[in-house]
């Protein structure tokens, strides 16, 4: 299950974290972000371990999506060492992520 963030942890759990992340800017009203659901919550659990995967809500958390240019969702950011290191806008396939996932470790 891919974990939560928000203004408050965000900065510990991404900014902080010692393996790669891949972090969702989402909102429950996007069809596709509700089709990417699955795949996160997957890939969560197959890069246990080796990369983090977390989602954030933008609705709830607006600074964090503008923090970031978010302008459209889903948005999927990947960090290492603090930094993004790739980001991709709209659907995208489970093997397309995995790849880049693994590009990462």
């Amino acid at each position: 299950m891919a974990l939560e963030l928000n203004e408050s942890n965000f900065d510990s759990e991404v900014l902080q974290s010692t393996q790669p992340v891949l972090v969702d800017f989402w909102a429950p009203w996007c069809g596709p972000c509700r089709s990417m659901a699955p795949i996160i919550d997957e890939l969560a659990t197959e890069f246990a371990g080796r990369v983090k995967v977390a989602k954030v809500n933008v609705d709830q958390n607006r600074a964090l999506a503008g923090r970031y240019g978010v302008m459209s969702i889903p948005t999927l950011i990947m960090f290492k060492a603090g930094q993004v290191v790739g980001q991709m806008v709209g659907y995208t396939p489970k093997g397309v992520l995995a790849k880049k996932l693994e590009s990462l470790l």
